[in-house]
C-alpha cells in the first residue's frame, strides 16, 4: 500500500519542475530576443540614429495617447513656470 501523500508530492514535484523548465527556457528565450534588440540598435547606430531616443519612441509607443498629452502637457506647464519654455 503507497502512502497517499507521497504520491500527491509526487506528483506535484513533477508539476513543479514542468513549471521550472518552461521558465528556464523562456529566460532563454528572452536573452535572446535581448541579444537580437541590441544587435538592431547596434546597426540603427551604426546608420547614424540615437539609439537613446529610438528607445523612448519604442516606449512612448507602447503607452496610451491620452496619457502620453497628459504627461507633456504637465511638462510644459513645469517648464513654463522654470521660464525654459
Amino acid at each position: 500500500m503507497q502512502d497517499s501523500g507521497s504520491d500527491s508530492y509526487g506528483v506535484a514535484a513533477g508539476e513543479l519542475k514542468q513549471f521550472i523548465e518552461r521558465i528556464e527556457r523562456l529566460e532563454e528565450e528572452k536573452k535572446e530576443v535581448a541579444e537580437q534588440i541590441k544587435e538592431v540598435m547596434a546597426e540603427a547606430k551604426g546608420r547614424g540614429y540615437d539609439t537613446k531616443v529610438i528607445r523612448k519612441v519604442v516606449a512612448l509607443r507602447k503607452r496610451d495617447a491620452d496619457d502620453i498629452a497628459e504627461e507633456e502637457a504637465v511638462l510644459e506647464m513645469y517648464k513654463a513656470a522654470l521660464g525654459m519654455a
